[in-house]
């Protein structure tokens, strides 16, 4: 496999039906966090770029005229659209492509938004991209999980998930070297965002954390689907092992964790924002 890592659309297959319930939930007020920050007002339209099954446009799409979902796995944006009508969001529509397949004749935004999906992009293409779909003023948001939060002392009243046991689990099947879709991300994700962004003529740098903090209870199911959920250990990567693994991992959370629960402390969200020059 080449160093150089290149998307391919199985980077997700199997994925999108352990999601919901795998996923920890972004912290509860976030949407209303980004609408006062921005001053929406339910007009203008929002693009969500590698929506997933819609975890953030859903909560978001009360706040604009319309909403459109871009992500390039069908089941995906099948989930997606379940959830919209399970919700009663009528406003969302989903587009099947990629960021890099943009405009796509989308028109124009008032906000365009990754949601812990621009390191998967060509960035510096699609953020240039991005700002000529925005209008005067628009905004680019990234979301994600807080990262490095502070140290909780008050014990859980469960073992922690454990991740890191997962993760050997996984690379005992897979290999050493992370998998992505038919890739291996030998230098891992790329970071910093700050500066492809404002590359791209992007200024107003503006951050918000959103606290969360309450403690879940989460069963071996959740950490199964949560394991299954992720571009790395995908469910098609397994092969003809895939039971085989599923068995093991079972094996190796029940082992941990005898009468099935443990308990999670929800992170903070991450909203950093940039806006389009109005001149």
């Amino acid at each position: 496999m080449p160093d150089v890592w290149q998307w391919d659309p199985t980077l997700f297959r199997g994925s999108a039906a352990y999601y919901e319930r795998g996923r920890l939930p972004y912290a509860t007020g976030f949407a209303e966090a980004l609408a006062g920050s921005l001053g929406l007002d339910g007009g203008g339209r929002l693009l969500d770029v590698g929506c997933g099954p819609g975890i953030v446009l859903l909560p978001l799409a009360r706040y604009f005229e319309e909403a459109v979902g871009v992500d390039p796995d069908e089941d995906m944006l099948t989930e997606a659209e379940r959830r919209a009508t399970r919700s009663g969001v009528t406003n969302a529509r989903w587009v099947a492509a990629r960021a890099e397949d943009l405009p796509a004749g989308l028109g124009t935004f008032r906000a365009v938004v990754f949601a812990q999906s621009f390191h998967w992009t060509d960035r510096d293409r699609v953020a240039a991209t991005v700002r000529g779909m925005l209008e005067p003023g628009g905004a680019f948001v990234h979301i994600s999980d807080l990262k490095d939060p502070p140290s909780d002392p008050t014990p859980p009243p469960s073992p922690a998930p454990p991740y890191d046991r997962i993760g050997d689990l996984v690379r005992h099947f897979l290999g050493p070297v992370r998998r992505a879709g038919q890739g291996r991300l030998v230098h891992g994700t790329p970071g910093g965002e700050e500066l492809v962004i404002a590359r791209a003529g992007f200024e107003g740098y503006a951050r918000q954390v959103v606290p969360a903090g309450d403690v879940v209870t989460r069963t071996v199911d959740d950490l199964v689907a949560w394991t299954f959920s992720n571009s790395f250990s995908a469910p098609h990567l397994f092969g003809d092992r895939l039971r085989e693994f599923e068995r093991d991992l079972r094996a190796l959370l029940e082992r941990e964790a005898p009468d099935g629960r443990f308990a999670e402390r929800l992170p903070a969200t991450e909203i950093r924002t940039w806006r389009k020059p109005r001149v």
